[in-house]
């Protein structure tokens, strides 16, 4: 992988305050790439990753944004694209949960994962398309499924919708964009060791783990490294595929 690829360049990572979005984002700046992301609550968190990037070498654009409101996505792209000058990457990270069964999920929890989830994606993808198109090399989006949108998991009927119709919306997306070298890819994951994760039942944590051929969980590391591979230039002949990463939970 040319690592020099990613020097000057501008990556959009939505979600990027903790786990897997901070990870990649922290790997893209080690890389030389200049960040934007947003954040929702944690204005310290953001303010602390800011920092620790800079120090990096890489400019950064941060603010409030929630990634459901199409309106405040259009205008947080625009203001990273004149701040940092241009946009090449685009990660759709931003995710949240609202687990429950059909018959007692509350109609608000469905909206709001779907909402963050599916509608975030969308809205960021619809605003950082046009400036990748006057990249001369084009740009990459990359969007942060899950197996649940594979599979189907218990208790997840908006989450496994959610991340079922990211899948839809990257091989469609690849398509319509694919004459303005922009690829558009998907990563599938699995269980990786998250804040969430660790909220996880003992008992449920070792009933996953047995069904994992590779008998583990994914760390935000691993998943970061694949994550850069999917936007590197060694990936710019793939375009509209799901990777799952994911230990071989959904063979």
């Amino acid at each position: 992988m040319n690592e020099e690829f990613f020097k000057g360049k501008t990556a959009i990572v939505t979600g990027a305050t903790r786990g897997i979005g901070k990870a990649i984002a922290l790997k893209l700046a080690g890389l030389g790439c200049n960040l934007a992301f947003n954040y929702s609550s944690s204005a310290a968190a953001a303010e602390e990753l800011s920092g620790v990037m800079a120090e990096m070498g890489s400019e950064v654009y941060s603010d409030a944004c929630d990634v459901a409101d199409t309106n405040a996505a259009a205008e947080f792209v625009k203001t990273a694209k004149d701040q940092l000058g241009r946009i090449d990457f685009l990660v759709n990270n931003a995710g949240v949960t609202r687990d429950n069964l059909i018959m007692r999920m509350k109609e608000e929890d469905w909206d709001a994962v779907i909402d963050t989830n599916l509608k975030g994606a969308w809205n960021f993808s619809k605003a950082a398309v046009r400036p990748m198109m006057r990249n001369e090399e084009g740009g990459s989006i990359l969007n942060i499924s899950s197996i649940s949108g594979v599979v189907g998991m218990l208790g997840q009927s908006n989450y496994s919708a959610s991340k079922a119709g990211m899948i839809g919306l990257t091989k469609s997306l690849a398509k319509e964009i694919a004459s303005r070298k922009i690829t558009v890819n998907a990563l599938a994951l699995g269980l990786v060791e998250t804040d969430m994760a660790a909220e996880m039942n003992e008992e449920y944590r070792e009933k996953i783990l047995e069904q994992i051929p590779l008998g583990r969980l994914g760390n935000t590391d691993e998943i970061a490294d694949i994550s850069v591979f999917m936007l590197s230039q060694s990936a710019r002949y793939i375009t509209g595929q799901v990777v799952q990463a994911d230990g071989g939970l959904a063979m």
